[in-house]
């Protein structure tokens, strides 16, 4: 059969299409990689750079950590999907619609997540003073004396924040919350027996718990957790299903190619998963997690539907 001529000039355009297509993916990265990130000096600041010195190599292309703090959500959600602008964030991302007027970004809309990256749990201390040494034990002290013990809380809808309150829902009862600025100064004043309990991180607490200056009843994640030895989950201590932690993952911008998605992942795990990087980020306080983009965005709507219904419950605004 022959080929009419209208079809004999196309396939030179048609073979240039089909080997323009895997060049575009085999170029990227063209450019150095912006990743945006909380505030410098941080937890999340420190994530972001070793993420950032990992992947650099093997894309072959410098990742810039530009520290943005929460305003890195609405820089993202308008960034070019090209797999050039990057952003590694936890909780206050997905839960600031909940916790704030005109937030300019929809966090399942307007971004593609890549990775899980990390899980850092609170600890449910108490006083030294406190006639408690286990949840159950709380709780009941909690219940004969409504409104007699005070939560220590360093920051609006921060974790140690959202993990009291979840506490005093499930656990039905009355305690007062009392806001400081920063862990710091909080942890003086529940050492000091200003207040009662609190849920500071792993990290933070860890050094006074050995001290003995704060007694540790469990710890906030679904497991039991290498951070803090030893410790039962609150789960498993008295309120089944109990959960809440500090997480930190890589997003790009919304429309972002499944394929540059996909070899992002590979990269960002690799280099989480690598035995060096998994010690240096342990030392500070987060454990690995390293999911895959379907695990991270059902995480992302699971703590969405769950803690944000416990934020409008709770009337808690950031304000």
């Amino acid at each position: 059969m022959k080929m009419p001529r209208a079809a004999w000039l196309a396939l030179p355009l048609l073979a240039s299409a089909l080997a323009a297509g895997p060049a575009r993916g085999q170029d990227y990265p063209s450019r150095p990689i912006r990743l945006l990130t909380t505030e410098a000096g941080g937890g999340g600041d420190l994530v972001a750079r070793v993420i950032g010195q990992g992947i650099s190599g093997s894309l072959e292309q410098p990742v810039v950590v530009d520290n943005r703090g929460i305003r890195s959500g609405e820089i993202v959600a308008k960034a070019a999907p090209d797999g050039h602008t990057l952003m590694s964030y936890g909780n206050p991302l997905w839960l600031a619609p909940f916790l704030r007027k005109n937030v300019p970004y929809d966090p399942v809309r307007d971004f593609s997540p890549i990775t899980l990256s990390v899980i850092s749990p609170n600890v449910l201390v108490v006083g030294p003073a406190v006639a408690a040494a286990s949840v159950k034990e709380l709780i009941a002290l909690a219940k004969a004396r409504p409104g007699a013990l005070n939560h220590a809380l360093s920051g609006v809808g921060s974790s140690n924040h959202l993990a009291a309150e979840l506490f005093r829902s499930m656990a039905g009862i009355d305690t007062v919350h009392v806001p400081y600025r920063g862990a710091g100064p909080a942890l003086t004043a529940l050492i000091g027996g200003h207040v009662q309990i609190m849920f500071p991180s792993a990290s933070s607490v860890t050094p006074h718990i050995k001290a003995g200056r704060l007694k540790a009843l469990a710890v906030t994640s679904a497991e039991p957790s290498a951070l803090a030895p030893g410790l039962p989950t609150v789960s498993a201590s008295g309120l089944p299903g109990y959960e809440s932690a500090l997480l930190l993952g890589v997003f790009a911008p919304a429309g972002t190619p499944a394929a540059l998605i996909t070899r992002l992942n590979a990269e960002i795990v690799k280099v989480l998963r690598a035995s060096d990087v998994k010690e240096k980020l342990f030392a500070s306080g987060v454990e690995i997690v390293a999911s895959s983009p379907a695990q991270f965005a059902a995480r992302v709507r699971s703590e969405m539907d769950r803690l944000g219904k416990l934020i409008r419950d709770a009337g808690i605004r950031a304000d």
